[in-house]
């Protein structure tokens, strides 16, 4: 079972408009509401893939109850504990004008945490970690709750050895990545943001074996670092090399949900088995196939196996 926690789920709302008229009155074509976040667009998109899953989280409120609800209709196993605070939802625009799918998105911050309520959501995680094969932290940290929760998280998951996989950003990320989790998944801007204003004007131009390096020193104990590059595929630092897997065509769609979709295809890998460079091939066709579907969290199966014949991955010095 791969259990995924979520500590501040949303209920993701996303409006599709063929042209948005920005401070003017906007019309949009199709509307979807579906329950986010970043940790339930993994779980989703493991459900999907037939993964055994299991949610864990906190939620609260009337958008609460709209996620766990939502949850249940599409047999996504969850397990929330209850906050006094109302649920975020999160709001996304894709202009359909912008050539390359515009997409804007508005997150609220979520409900405050308090000390009493993780503290329940911490006993019902050290009780999961007993059937768990993998662990996946995804996701902001809601108001309450300190940028080193994550870190305690994979602590607990790496007694219990259970391999973790943390998406995060910022602090939380640093603090997580030096616990020593299995696989560390920032995307590039949030590696700059690590590695500090001097060396992130020259992130983006650096590449292969140098930008895996500076990326494995930046987050300490992890044991992989597999970086999302947008368009431009993925490049991983383990301790089987470096590894590069590039994509043959960029995806026109909605980029939300993308890294979820890698981040569910390496802990998919993790329990499967697969050696690196077969996991990096599916955590990138699997993310071509999520930026190429309009709601974050889905995939089309013809979409995910049309790409991962393309894929090419290859190992970088």
């Amino acid at each position: 079972m791969i259990v995924v926690v979520c500590l501040n789920p949303a209920l993701d709302v996303t409006h599709q408009l063929d042209a948005v008229s920005w401070g003017g009155v906007n019309r949009p074509r199709a509307v979807h509401a579906r329950p986010g976040g970043k940790g339930l667009n993994v779980a989703r998109t493991l459900h999907a893939l037939g993964a055994d899953v299991l949610v864990l989280g906190l939620a609260g409120g009337i958008t609460g109850a709209g996620v766990e609800a939502s949850l249940r209709e599409l047999g996504v196993p969850a397990a929330f504990v209850s906050v006094g605070g109302e649920t975020r939802r999160t709001f996304t625009v894709v202009d359909g004008l912008v050539a390359d799918g515009g997409v804007t998105a508005f997150h609220e911050a979520g409900p405050e945490v308090s000390r009493d309520e993780f503290a329940g959501f911490l006993a019902r995680y050290q009780g999961a970690l007993s059937g768990a094969g993998a662990m996946v932290l995804s996701g902001s940290l809601p108001p309450g709750l300190e940028a080193g929760t994550y870190a305690t998280l994979v602590e607990a998951a790496a007694a219990a050895g259970v391999p973790a996989v943390l998406d995060a950003h910022g602090e939380a990320l640093r603090q997580g990545a030096a616990a020593g989790p299995a696989i560390v998944k920032p995307n590039l801007a949030e590696l700059a943001a690590l590695a500090g204003p001097a060396a992130s004007s020259a992130l983006a131009a650096r590449g292969g074996a140098e930008l895996a390096a500076m990326a494995a020193g930046e987050l300490g104990r992890a044991g992989a670092v597999v970086i999302t590059l947008g368009p431009e595929g993925l490049l991983a630092a383990t301790g089987d090399g470096c590894w590069r897997a590039r994509i043959p065509a960029a995806v026109a769609g909605n980029a939300t949900g993308a890294g979820d979709a890698v981040a569910a295809a390496l802990a998919h890998g993790i329990v499967l088995g697969r050696p690196w460079d077969e996991r990096l091939r599916h955590a990138a066709a699997l993310g071509a196939a999520a930026a190429a579907a309009p709601v974050a969290g889905e995939f089309r199966q013809q979409d995910y196996l049309g790409a991962l014949g393309a894929v090419a991955v290859e190992e970088v010095r």
